[in-house]
């Protein structure tokens, strides 16, 4: 039977050269995590063309600890499942791979950058590193710890985003880049999912970063500008007079329904407002995202929960009545269209007057891609409009809420 490196395509490879980062840039199902669990198997053998030498101390590293077992370890091509022969065990209570050999690959995740702290390494895998959530804390911990070895060297697999940390790694001379596409991975897919993909989105900015593997630097058009947010951006909140927790249901509660956002912001004292969370959701049905908002709501010791009733009218205001009776309640209707909602909202980030407390990826992620036309590939911008209806509550004249079930 032949191995990996017999069959795996030449970009699964490492590449040759004196290089300390390999960075895997490239679209969804073009073979990245593969490549990456192919990678660390190679390097516990110590088999050409991976390494030299049997390596004994690996740090996983993904956006969650959950997508680190489900993606990583257990995945359809993760490291256990493609292993070929005695496979590694998971030691759930430890959260590390061991092998055979003796070998152990150590979890994290990237809302922990401080569980790094105290470990050492000769190797890493970093997977979805665009969508690291602490994403520089960690990646400098990371570095830290990889000190172990004559050659300690890293591997990060990702779909491409505007985000700083990968365009750091890209700029590094220390980094060799590898791009992958959707396409060249075809065989291994679905039949005619690419097919299905291009009639669905051709050629838009999103068929271009989530198909082809492109750095999408930002749109010309966008409202909101994401280095701005980046300038703007506070690892913590200061003391904040008013907090609320919007939310944007979906008209139905399936899993191919609209995400339903869930934002919360609060106001300090100089006049500045704070995201401080994002708990949208996809699939949700209407218990269960008027649970997720109530637990917001309660573990920020908000002041009220902000609800477009668009889509479902007083059941709404109902549905969070019925997970918690008497929580305030201001419900809001859309008259105008989201991108004059969101207009002044964008004027305020221009002016420094709205800041993200912490990183939020996928709802920055929709900012920096809502133009004219709204999102790339026609989606709904459910998480940004939960932060215009935040922000605006925020910084609007104070308006008595509804209050249900008093």
């Amino acid at each position: 039977m032949p191995g990996w490196a017999e069959i795996a395509r030449e970009a699964q490879l490492p590449p040759l050269g004196d290089w300390r980062h390999w960075l895997i840039v490239g679209g969804r199902g073009s073979g990245k995590t593969r490549a990456g669990a192919e990678w660390v198997l190679g390097l516990v053998a110590g088999k050409a063309p991976f390494a030299a030498r049997p390596h004994e101390r690996i740090a996983l590293v993904a956006e969650t600890l959950a997508d680190a077992r489900e993606v990583m370890i257990d995945g359809e091509s993760g490291i256990r499942t493609v292993a070929v022969g005695e496979r590694p065990v998971y030691e759930a209570t430890r959260r590390r791979l061991v092998f055979a050999n003796g070998a152990t690959a150590q979890v994290f995740s990237s809302e922990d950058p401080e569980s790094l702290r105290g470990y050492q390494f000769d190797a890493a895998w970093g997977d979805e590193l665009a969508k690291w959530v602490r994403a520089g804390e960690t990646f400098d911990n990371l570095q830290f710890a990889l000190r172990l070895g004559s050659r300690p060297r890293a591997l990060f697999t990702t779909t491409p985003k505007p985000v700083p940390l990968l365009k750091r790694l890209m700029a590094d001379t220390a980094t060799a880049t590898t791009h992958m596409r959707t396409v060249e991975n075809e065989a291994n897919l679905a039949p005619r999912f690419v097919d299905a993909m291009r009639g669905l989105y051709g050629e838009t900015r999103l068929a271009r970063q989530e198909l082809d593997g492109e750095l999408i630097e930002r749109r010309e058009d966008a409202l909101f500008d994401r280095a701005r947010i980046e300038q703007l951006r506070v690892g913590q909140a200061p003391e904040l007079r008013r907090v609320v927790v919007a939310v944007d249901p979906p008209a139905t509660g399936t899993a191919r329904s609209d995400a339903c956002g869930i934002v919360a912001a609060g106001l300090a004292a100089d006049g500045t407002t704070y995201v401080v969370a994002d708990a949208s959701r996809q699939g949700l049905k209407p218990p269960q995202w008027a649970r997720i908002a109530v637990d917001l709501y309660e573990r920020l010791e908000a002041d009220r929960i902000v609800a477009e009733v668009n889509q479902g009218g007083d059941m709404v205001a109902s549905v969070i009545d019925a997970v918690s009776p008497g929580v305030p309640i201001q419900m809001v209707r859309a008259t105008r269209g989201k991108w004059l909602r969101a207009e002044p909202v964008a004027a305020l980030y221009e002016q420094g007057r709205v800041r993200h407390a912490g990183s939020f990826p996928a709802l920055e992620d929709e900012m920096a891609d809502f133009g004219p036309d709204g999102l790339s590939g026609g989606r709904s911008p459910d998480r940004l409009d939960a932060l215009v209806w935040a922000v605006t509550a925020l910084m609007a004249p104070r308006a008595e809420p509804r209050v249900r079930g008093l």
